[in-house]
């Protein structure tokens, strides 16, 4: 275990938190409302169609694979069968992925609008309750 500002534990020797509860702030973090856009729009344009790139190109291969090792003269390979297997579960995950960067890129364009509505509701809320405007 590492030490972070004088804290035995708290970051790892690759600056990733270990101890529950505390986050990792560094540079890579997107905070203010153009950051967050900046963000939000890097992963439509360019980490989104990267990894569809990517799951095509895996696609394809794999289909090349599954053919050559498929039954010419009545027999085939187990491993066509187990290609076909694990191209499943990579779909999926690819799949998974896909919409995780979907999500992710949705609360980065909608984090700001949920902080503002909450600070003005929290803001009206003690606004009503300030003991300023009995004096």
């Amino acid at each position: 275990m590492g030490v972070s500002g004088g804290v035995p534990g708290v970051l790892d020797v690759s600056g990733v938190p270990n101890v529950p509860g505390v986050s990792a702030r560094g540079r890579d973090l997107a905070s203010s409302p153009g950051e967050k856009r900046t963000a939000a729009r890097a992963i439509e344009d360019h980490i989104e169609p990267g990894t569809c790139a990517a799951g095509r190109w895996a696609d394809d291969e794999n289909g090349a694979a599954v053919r050559e090792f498929a039954a010419k003269d009545g027999d085939g390979w187990v491993t066509s069968v187990a290609l076909k297997k694990a191209h499943g579960a990579w779909a999926d995950q690819v799949k998974n992925l896909m919409d995780r960067l979907g999500a992710e890129k949705d609360a980065l364009r909608s984090g700001n609008a949920v902080l503002t509505s909450t600070d003005l509701a929290v803001g009206s809320t003690l606004r009503q309750q300030s003991s300023l405007d009995t004096y």
